[in-house]
C-alpha cells in the first residue's frame, strides 16, 4: 500500500463523487397534501360493501370473504332479516357486524375475489386516513357501507 491509500484519500474522492452527482439531480421528494404520486392502475386502496341498484345491502354473510383472509383480519356476526327489513337486505341472511382490522390486513384483493354476490370492493382512489388510536383502525359497517343512493324526488 502506497501512502495515497493508507490515507484514505481515493475512498474519499470516490464518495465525494457520488456526493456531488447526486446533489445536481431532481430530488424524488414531493410536497404531500399538495401533491399525490399517480397510483398502478391495479393498486388496491380502501374496502368498501357496496349495495344494489335498490339500496340495499349486497352482503348475505356466507363468510367466504373471512376464510380467504390470510390475514384474518375480517370478522362478521351473521343474523336474520326481520320483517319489514326488505328495503335493507337482499336476502333473509345478512351482516349484523362486519369488522375489517386495517392493522391486519395487507390489501391482497383475495376477499373481493371470494366474495359470490359482489358485496366487497378494494377501491382505487382511497388512501386510508392517518389515525393516531388503534381501535380506529376497525372499520365497522359504519366506514365500510357505501352511502345509501340519492333518491330523485326531493321532498
Amino acid at each position: 500500500m502506497n501512502f495515497s491509500e493508507r490515507m484514505y484519500l481515493p475512498a474519499i474522492f470516490q464518495g465525494l463523487t457520488i456526493t456531488m452527482r447526486h446533489f445536481f439531480k431532481k430530488k424524488a421528494t414531493i410536497s404531500y397534501p399538495e401533491q399525490t404520486r399517480p397510483m398502478s392502475a391495479v393498486w388496491r386502496g380502501l374496502h368498501v360493501l357496496k349495495r344494489d341498484e335498490k339500496g340495499r345491502e349486497r352482503c348475505t354473510a356466507c363468510g367466504l370473504c373471512a376464510v380467504a383472509c390470510p390475514a384474518e383480519a375480517i370478522t362478521m356476526v351473521a343474523g336474520e332479516r326481520k320483517r319489514g327489513e326488505e328495503g335493507l337486505y337482499r336476502e333473509e341472511k345478512y351482516a349484523v357486524s362486519y369488522e375489517i382490522n386495517m392493522l391486519r390486513c395487507i390489501f391482497c384483493g383475495l376477499c373481493e375475489e371470494a366474495c359470490p354476490k359482489a358485496a366487497i370492493f378494494l377501491q382505487n382512489d382511497k388512501t386510508a386516513p392517518a389515525r393516531y388510536e388503534r381501535d380506529e383502525f376497525i372499520y365497522g359497517k359504519d366506514r365500510l357501507v357505501e352511502p345509501m343512493p340519492a333518491t330523485g324526488n326531493n321532498q
